[in-house]
């Protein structure tokens, strides 16, 4: 038996982000501290991603035939716990940057209909509950070389690898008649998990604009594969330089598919993100 969820749920207070995307941000350089005076510069970020999520999970059993199928819209709502940052250095041309994040959603679902039992709808008399857990870590490390500079625009070309590692836990139980209901199919709870490793190459940069060339646009895009048939990802928003550093808020869409027969076949996250950069 296996139990397949597509979640697009809207993450209220959801921090994820499986890439270095805020090392972009790095990039943006005060008027004081050039980027080829031969010397290192080094920026940190904190920062928050709110994004929907979208998937496909399959939790086996080791009970039974047939599915539980479940379209679990909204259903993770609750950030438990996340830790998100990156640091990054760069001396002229020549880069290196880390991102780390670790983070803990849950969400549950009350006497629901919204879900499929061996491809077929529930009965009448039938309702069931649900709980799902996501626990994970995104770290990505990458060198970059800069291949276009000025005061006004930047790209950096970047190298490196992304990892993910998540952990997605279901427990679900259904009550009413459910005489016509085989057991194995009426409840349990079963984790699964992905552990990817993927090489990645893109792009990152910034057109600075205005009288004092303190907002900027940032952008970045990668692409890549490895344990993943394919992973690829890309953002653009707005940043304003201070001296200390940078407020930024951008759009991010972060996509993997991965093998049809995996426990996670594929999993997206499509949403805003804010960040502050503090660079010296």
């Amino acid at each position: 038996m296996s139990i397949s969820i597509s979640t697009k749920g809207g993450l209220a207070a959801l921090a994820f982000a499986a890439s270095a995307i805020l090392a972009n941000e790095a990039s943006a350089q005060s008027a004081q501290a050039p980027w080829n005076d031969g010397k290192w510069h080094y920026s940190a970020s904190v920062y928050a991603y709110l994004p929907t999520i979208g998937g496909d999970l399959a939790f086996p059993s080791r009970f039974g035939d047939g599915s539980v199928n479940v379209n679990a819209d909204s259903l993770l709502d609750s950030l438990n716990f996340a830790f998100m940052g990156n640091f990054d250095a760069n001396n002229g041309r020549w880069g290196v940057f880390t991102d780390f994040l670790y983070l803990d959603v849950s969400g549950s679902k009350s006497q629901t209909r919204d879900f499929l039992i061996g491809g077929a709808g529930l009965p009448a008399s039938v309702n069931g509950d649900l709980d799902l857990g996501i626990k994970g870590l995104a770290w990505t490390v990458a060198g970059e070389y800069r291949v276009a500079s000025g005061r006004e625009f930047t790209v950096d070309v970047l190298a490196g690898a992304r990892l993910l590692d998540i952990r997605p836990k279901l427990s679900w139980s259904l009550s009413g008649n459910v005489s016509s209901i085989p057991a194995a199919g009426r409840g349990g709870s079963h984790e699964i998990k992905a552990s990817n490793w993927d090489g990645i190459v893109g792009l990152k940069g910034r057109y600075a604009f205005g009288d004092r060339l303190q907002w900027y646009v940032p952008f970045y895009g990668d692409v890549g594969t490895g344990d993943s048939d394919l992973t690829w990802q890309a953002a653009a928003g707005l940043g304003y330089a201070f001296g200390w550093g940078d407020v930024v808020a951008m759009w991010r869409y972060l996509d993997y598919n991965m093998d049809s027969d995996q426990a996670v076949s594929d999993i997206n996250f499509n949403g805003p993100m804010l960040g502050v950069v503090f660079r010296w």
